[in-house]
């Protein structure tokens, strides 16, 4: 209970604390290249991120950051639980914005800071919105920004990896860009099976071999779904 209560009483001065820092990146130059001005914007997200899960307890281990090709990429990551994002923008090291259901955007600070995040508001329930969302992530790709997808739809809260909806593959293939598979797990063990408290637990970050973008052309985006769900499972314990 102490460390839920710290968690939430840190995230509420911190988000106060950040919007100074919101104001400068929303007016930041533009002329900075993308990927420059990208770690700019994620520096703080990052330490957030990083500070959140200290006070969690969590173990953190990740492998394969050297497999991390230069330019934008999409990860595909499986979905454990609500710490799966903080995990990964403190501890992969390359900045990049994610999909997000809509309702998110409702939360003040939080969704500011998201959209500086180049993350994209998805409504699974509206066929119309989701597309054009995928058409807005497609265009950040091209813009040279790399996004993350939780392509599950949900959490399993540390069961089974769950089959992986095949439109949000749409992305790579339209954007031409690699494929970053993430495995992760753990995460779940710190929230989710806790009762909702939260508990210090061991968390294992996989960043597995780049699927090349002309191969993810080729494929259709059903088996491509299938491919990059197996290679996920694989890497894990």
């Amino acid at each position: 209970m102490i460390r839920l209560v710290t968690c939430f009483l840190f995230m509420c001065s911190y988000l106060v604390y950040s919007l100074p820092t919101l104001s400068r990146m929303k007016e930041l130059d533009k002329e900075i290249p993308v990927g420059e001005r990208d770690r700019i914007i994620h520096k703080m997200p990052k330490r957030w991120s990083r500070l959140i899960m200290k006070i969690t307890g969590a173990d953190i281990q990740i492998k394969g950051q050297e497999l991390l090709p230069e330019g934008p990429v999409v990860f595909i990551s499986n979905h454990e639980g609500n710490f799966d994002i903080p995990t990964l923008l403190g501890y992969v090291d390359k900045p990049f914005g994610f999909i997000s259901k809509i309702e998110v955007k409702k939360v003040p600070i939080i969704s500011s800071w998201m959209e500086v995040l180049n993350c994209v508001f998805m409504d699974r329930k509206d066929r119309r919105q989701a597309i054009k969302s995928i058409r807005d992530g497609v265009e950040l790709l091209k813009e040279g920004h790399s996004i993350l997808i939780f392509p599950e739809g949900t959490r399993t809260k540390g069961g089974p990896v769950g089959e992986f909806k095949s439109g949000s593959f749409r992305l790579a293939k339209d954007s031409q860009v690699p494929i970053v598979p993430i495995s992760i797990q753990g995460t779940s063990d710190v929230f989710e099976k806790n009762g909702r408290l939260i508990k210090p637990a061991k968390i294992k970050v996989t960043i597995c071999p780049p699927v090349d973008s002309h191969l993810s052309e080729n494929v259709d985006i059903k088996d491509l779904a299938v491919q990059v769900r197996q290679i996920i499972v694989d890497h894990m314990d």
